[in-house]
């Protein structure tokens, strides 16, 4: 598992990426410690974001636009 420093990793950014995706782990290092690290994706471990149209069906109609009530929020914070 290699280690790269953050500067590296900016510059070797489309290369570190390769070596993900062909299975290798990266660890990525801040002044030597290491912060955080790159793994491939388990796609069968993604979760699609779940439908909520039936939600939004069952919800009563805005009184006023959204934009209306962003405004008056704003004019009540003196923004």
């Amino acid at each position: 598992m290699p280690e790269v420093n953050v500067r590296d990793t900016r510059d070797q950014l489309a290369r570190l990426l390769d070596a993900v995706e062909a299975g290798e782990e990266v660890v990525i290092t801040r002044r030597g410690t290491p912060v955080a690290r790159l793994v491939p994706v388990d796609a069968d471990a993604m979760t699609p974001f779940p439908d909520r149209s039936g939600l939004r069906a069952t919800l009563p109609p805005m009184r006023s636009p959204a934009v209306d009530v962003v405004r008056t929020l704003r004019e009540d914070r003196g923004a």
